[in-house]
C-alpha cells in the first residue's frame, strides 16, 4: 500500500504578529501539530499492511523541517514542491498543487492529512484535494477500524459522537488527535533523517502552469488586523448563591440576552 501524508511547516504561535496589515512570523517554525497524528497513523498503517509512506509538502526550503521530522519518525521518503511562482497561493491553489504532486507520485492508495493547520485553521485543504483527485474523502477520522487494498472502514468524529463510514480506495482522509499518540523520533531516526535526500519538484514537473497558482489564486488576503481587546469583565455581588443567581438573571435581562 502506498500512502502519502501531507505535512506543513507552520510558525510558532508566540512568534506571530500583525504588522503593516499583514501577518508576519519569525523563528524556525514547527511541524503543524495535527500533522503529527497523520504521520503516526500513516506509519501504523504501513506497519500493518506493508508498503511505503511518502511525506509531501508545498513550501520553500524552510519546509524541510516538517519533512525531516516525518522522516525521523519512520516515513520512507519525502517530496517538496516549490518555485517562486507558488508564493501567495491560497487554499484552493495549494490543494491543486498537492493533488498534482500526488498524481505525479502515482498509484497512491491513501492520502492522509491532519484535520487542520494551526496557522489558518481552515480545515479545507484535505477536502479540496479529494475533489481535485476525484477520490472519496472521509474527514475528521478518529479511528480506522479496517483497511486493506480496496476498502477503508473508519469512525468519523461528529458533534455528538461518531459515524462509521466505509469507502473504497484510493481515498483522502483527515485525522483528529484522538486517533493515536504520536511516537517520538529516536536518535538513529534523527541522524538518518538529517542525511536523507528530499526530492524537490517544480510546477512543470507536476504538470501545472503558473497561471493556476500564486498571484493567480482565486482569492487573496487583503488585510490582517489584531482582534479588538476584550472588554473588562464585571463582578456581580451577592451574599448567597441565590442572590448571585438573581443578580446574574437581572444582568442578562438588562443586556437583553434572555
Amino acid at each position: 500500500m502506498k500512502i502519502v501524508v501531507c505535512v506543513k511547516r507552520v510558525p510558532e504561535i508566540d512568534q506571530i504578529k500583525v504588522a503593516n496589515d499583514r501577518i508576519e512570523a519569525s523563528g524556525a517554525g514547527m511541524t503543524n501539530p495535527f500533522d503529527m497524528y497523520a504521520i503516526e497513523e500513516a506509519i501504523r498503517i504501513k506497519e500493518k499492511t506493508s508498503g511505503e509512506v511518502i511525506a509531501l509538502t508545498v513550501g520553500s526550503e524552510d519546509s524541510d523541517l516538517a519533512l525531516r521530522e516525518a522522516l525521523s519518525i519512520g516515513v520512507d521518503s519525502a517530496v517538496r514542491v516549490w518555485q517562486d511562482d507558488i508564493k501567495e497561493s491560497d487554499i484552493l491553489a495549494t490543494a491543486g498543487i498537492l493533488s498534482a504532486a500526488i498524481e505525479k507520485i502515482g498509484d497512491v492508495d491513501l492520502a492522509i492529512f491532519g484535520k487542520q493547520a494551526v496557522d489558518d485553521d481552515a480545515s479545507s485543504v484535505s477536502g479540496a484535494v479529494g475533489g481535485f483527485l476525484g477520490f472519496p474523502q472521509v474527514l475528521f477520522v478518529k479511528k480506522i477500524r479496517e483497511i486493506d487494498e480496496g476498502k477503508l472502514v473508519a469512525e468519523r468524529a461528529t458533534e455528538d459522537g461518531f459515524d462509521i463510514v466505509e469507502t473504497s480506495l484510493p481515498a483522502v482522509i483527515s485525522v483528529v488527535k484522538e486517533i493515536n499518540e504520536p511516537r517520538l523520533p529516536s536518535l538513529k531516526g534523527k541522524m538518518k533523517a538529517k542525511k536523507a535526500p528530499i526530492e524537490v519538484l517544480g510546477l512543470a514537473d507536476i504538470g501545472l502552469e503558473t497561471t493556476a497558482v500564486g498571484a493567480a489564486s482565486p482569492s487573496r488576503q487583503i488585510k490582517a488586523e489584531e482582534p479588538p481587546p476584550r472588554p473588562a469583565g464585571e463582578i456581580l455581588q451577592g451574599s448567597s448563591p441565590e442572590e448571585l443567581a438573581d443578580a446574574l438573571i437581572a444582568k442578562l435581562k438588562e443586556e437583553k440576552l434572555i
